[in-house]
């Protein structure tokens, strides 16, 4: 069973940082590419960031420069460091993969940045 588990979220001040972490477990993460994917409130949910099996990293231009996506396949996790957030980084986020022909999200992480 896949199961993908958000931590992390919480409120903080804009211009703080946030690390995000999902813990993942039920297939081979080590062969998985993985994602984070934000929904604010009345938004569809957009890709954030995502890391492939090999490292490569792909970013949404409105985070580029600002989050790190990076993986530990020793720990089956995925991290989204944020930095220098802003208001409109305001979103439930959820982590994401593609593992045995079904497209698996975890439950989501709040983070409310204020100004």
């Amino acid at each position: 069973q896949v199961q993908l588990v958000e931590s992390g979220g919480g409120s903080v001040q804009a211009g703080g940082s946030l690390r995000l972490s999902c813990a993942a477990s039920g297939f081979i993460f080590s062969f998985n590419a993985m994602a984070w994917y934000r929904q604010a409130p009345g938004k569809q949910r957009d890709l954030v960031a995502d890391i492939s099996s090999g490292g490569s990293t792909n970013y949404a231009g409105s985070v580029k420069g600002r989050f790190t996506i990076s993986r530990d396949n020793a720990k089956n996790t995925v991290y989204l460091q944020m930095n220098s957030l802003k208001p409109e980084d305001t979103a439930v986020y959820y982590c994401n993969t593609f593992a045995y022909g079904i497209t698996y999200w975890g439950k989501g992480t709040l983070v409310t940045v204020s100004s």
